[in-house]
């Protein structure tokens, strides 16, 4: 994954050289880092999304959340119906193995109720959740709806990538998102409606070949990241 090193600073590479060499070293997409096909649209390749949206929800590092992700993986646990068989000790015994072990009881607990009620609603098919919402709002409602495990970021990281693939799935932006285009001066607003609004007037004004708003996106999430881990280390 192409990332900005600390030396850089991104109001340089944005006045000196362009939103198109920010987003093309921040902005890869992390199912393409995972090898996930979410834009085919197929219920097992969004699943596997919804999957690593969950392990991404918690405040762990990213790679810790990919790791793990890849655990799921090598155990061939990436179906809700397998997630529901495995059982909350082997899903620990997995959450553990990708360095996951902070939150691995809270997270299995999570992932158990999240599933049983996936396929008790909806049979296992969040494109079935997705053609039952009625509009955007509806859409996230149904996933929070799934359980405590589902918040308004985990929501916002998984429809953040449908947004090309669902008609409904139009997710507000996350606040490292926001803090990251504020930081730019990209955009003004803080809440998270405007923000939405804003951001997309700046990308279609500026769209980039071979791109996507999600691309986009994406790289301000990561600069959002660094912006926060350096005001860590600041304290």
């Amino acid at each position: 994954m192409c990332q900005l090193t600390r030396s850089e600073d991104v109001s340089v590479i944005l006045k000196k050289r362009g939103l198109a060499e920010f987003v093309e070293k921040m902005g890869q997409r992390y199912p393409e880092a995972l090898g996930i096909k979410v834009e085919s649209g197929k219920d097992s390749e969004v699943f596997k999304w919804f999957l690593a949206s969950i392990l991404f929800g918690a405040p762990i590092t990213e790679s810790s959340a990919m790791k793990t992700y890849r655990c799921f993986k090598k155990h061939g646990v990436l179906t809700p119906r397998r997630i529901v068989q495995t059982g909350w000790d082997k899903l620990v015994r997995i959450l553990d193995e990708g360095s996951y072990t902070r939150y691995d009881y809270k997270t299995a607990d999570k992932l158990l109720l999240v599933m049983t009620n996936l396929i008790s609603r909806y049979g296992g098919s969040l494109n079935r959740l997705h053609q039952q919402a009625s509009d955007s709002s509806d859409l996230e409602q149904r996933l929070l709806q799934l359980g405590k495990g589902i918040g308004d970021i985990t929501a916002s990281i998984f429809l953040r990538e449908l947004r090309e693939v669902w008609s409904k799935a139009d997710p507000k932006p996350t606040p490292l998102v926001i803090e990251a285009a504020r930081n730019m001066r990209i955009i003004r607003s803080e809440t998270p409606e405007e923000a939405l609004r804003e951001l997309k007037r700046f990308w279609n004004k500026r769209v980039i070949k071979d791109k996507s708003f999600v691309n986009f996106e994406t790289a301000l999430l990561r600069h959002g990241k660094e912006l926060r881990g350096k005001k860590s280390r600041e304290r």
